[in-house]
């Protein structure tokens, strides 16, 4: 088994921002693209950002158990971490990058144990997260204040994860990052 850093976060904390960056900096490091069962948002492409499956597609891997974890995040939409994609980045002697949800951070964690490095995105306040949420323009009011109730929630599973790190600037918050991913690299 192969080592694996793991990203979660509210939605709007900035993680997408930060794991980009690091994949930047880190040669070794490949990004596991998710599967979800929601369509593509602005400029997202199926194969890069997620595998776009539709809902039947999506219930047909579950039903395979191709799934190492998945969850249904929010009613009807599902997101998962396909073995195969695992498979495919470890026979590259890479380490897996996972951008996931907080739920399914602390799947993987439990899953992958110490070969993993689980680090939750603190926003800088909920209300900061909300503005965010707003400026990025993809989402209806009635989308982001669910996120936002989200959020709360997610906020409370932060001790869960081996470290936290609040993304208030984001300079900042990327050179701490790093030294956590040396250190476990180091290992």
């Amino acid at each position: 088994m192969g080592k694996v850093v793991i990203f979660s976060a509210p939605s709007g904390s900035g993680k997408t921002t930060i794991v980009k960056q690091l994949l930047g900096r880190y040669a070794q490091f490949e990004f596991s693209i998710s599967a979800t069962s929601r369509a593509p948002r602005g400029e997202e492409r199926d194969g890069v950002d997620y595998y776009f499956l539709s809902p039947e597609a999506f219930a047909q891997k579950v039903a395979e158990e191709a799934f190492v974890e998945w969850e249904e995040v929010y009613a009807g939409t599902s997101y998962g971490t396909l073995k195969s994609e695992v498979e495919r980045i470890w026979a590259k002697q890479h380490v897996i990058l996972f951008d996931v949800d907080v739920m399914g951070g602390i799947n993987l964690k439990r899953i992958f144990g110490e070969a993993a490095c689980s680090i939750f995105i603190m926003p800088p306040s909920v209300e900061e997260l909300r503005r965010r949420l707003i400026g990025r323009g993809t989402d209806a009011p009635e989308v982001i204040e669910k996120r936002v109730a989200k959020a709360t929630f997610e906020l409370e599973k932060a001790p869960e994860f081996d470290y936290q790190v609040v993304n208030d600037d984001l300079e900042v918050a990327v050179a701490d990052t790093c030294r956590i991913l040396d250190a476990f690299l180091s290992r």
